[in-house]
């Protein structure tokens, strides 16, 4: 083990980012940890500590970028900078695009994409003043695939891709500076049920679903050798094909799709969710409430049909290539 780096975490308060303290506490590393709820951070920064990491607490909110100043002059002083940034930060809005309230909807967007942009552009002024550092945003499946229902979470998501692809090059300049991407796909996580809610039903993580720890060892090995992307889910690979090679079938099954597994069959009432301001510290934790699961029956059915029209249609478009290639070869000669 190399020294101990200083590693700052924005949404370090539940989930991924909670995962993500944890797991630099216990290679060694010093940590800023910063979220919108002090209760929540204090709660992290003691399990942090607990395990022998010098940990600062900074409550800051990524809608307010000033705040982040403060976290970054916090690193430089406790610390004398920063090595590694790791942002995290989310919220989510669940409902069909028309009935979400425009105000919820842009503060998804603020906080996920322009949050996003806050923190880079801090960031890496502090690695750009420093001659390095590694800079890594936290992505999601759902910014290379479309699902209804998600709407603002969807859009920011593919802008952050973006965002991170524009950083790279834009740091090609300035080889110490690594700008990278994690993307998982469905974590177990609090966000789903922390959500705002208008789609009358609690989301939940579509199955198969990972453990947040899952994914903060992918940040972990990308803080320790950088990659331009690193994606983190079993199912995400051919998720992606699909929606790239077949996307009229793709958007004929992801709506029942998501109805099935992504919504679970709780009810609730219109609700802002965490979305304007943080929910109690009780809410804060590294997982949710859905563990490892199979799809349901109906969903399961659908998603079989779905894997034999997405294998028939690339064996009959794959066959077609070839014979069409070969046709091409024999008028050649």
């Amino acid at each position: 083990m190399g020294r101990p780096r200083t590693v700052v975490i924005t949404g370090a308060s539940s989930g991924v980012g909670l995962a993500a303290a944890r797991a630099f506490a216990e290679a060694g590393d010093r940590l800023v940890l910063a979220a919108r709820s002090r209760p929540a951070l204090d709660a992290v920064a003691a399990q942090c500590r607990a395990a022998g990491a010098p940990v600062r607490v900074v409550t800051a909110d990524v809608t307010r970028p000033e705040t982040l100043d403060e976290v970054a002059a916090a690193a430089v002083a406790e610390f004398g900078g920063v090595d590694v940034w790791v942002h995290t930060a989310a919220v989510m809005v669940y409902g069909r695009f028309e009935d979400v309230p425009a105000g919820i909807f842009d503060r998804v967007v603020h906080t996920d994409l322009l949050g996003a942009a806050a923190v880079a552009r801090v960031a890496l002024a502090r690695f750009r003043a420093q001659r390095g550092g590694v800079l890594i945003l936290a992505g999601s499946l759902l910014g290379s695939i479309v699902a209804p229902y998600m709407s603002a979470y969807v859009a920011s998501k593919w802008g952050l891709k973006g965002l991170v692809r524009s950083l790279r090059q834009e740091t090609r300049d300035a080889p110490g500076i690594h700008v990278c991407l994690v993307a998982p796909g469905a974590v177990n996580t609090p966000i789903y049920r922390n959500a705002a809610n208008f789609a009358g039903r609690v989301g939940r993580p579509p199955p198969p679903v990972d453990p947040p720890e899952k994914v903060a060892r992918a940040i972990l090995r990308c803080a320790r050798r950088p990659r331009a992307m690193l994606t983190v889910g079993a199912a995400d690979l051919v998720t992606r094909v699909a929606f790239t090679a077949l996307p009229g079938l793709y958007d004929l099954l992801v709506g029942p799709l998501m109805r099935a597994g992504g919504l679970s069959r709780e009810p609730v009432a219109p609700t802002p969710g965490n979305v304007l301001a943080p929910l109690p510290a009780s809410t804060h934790t590294v997982h949710g409430s859905w563990g490892r699961q199979r799809l349901p029956r109906p969903a399961g059915a659908v998603a079989a049909l779905g894997a034999v029209a997405l294998t028939g249609a690339l064996t009959g478009a794959l066959t077609g290539a070839v014979v069409r290639r070969l046709g091409g070869r024999g008028r050649r000669r």
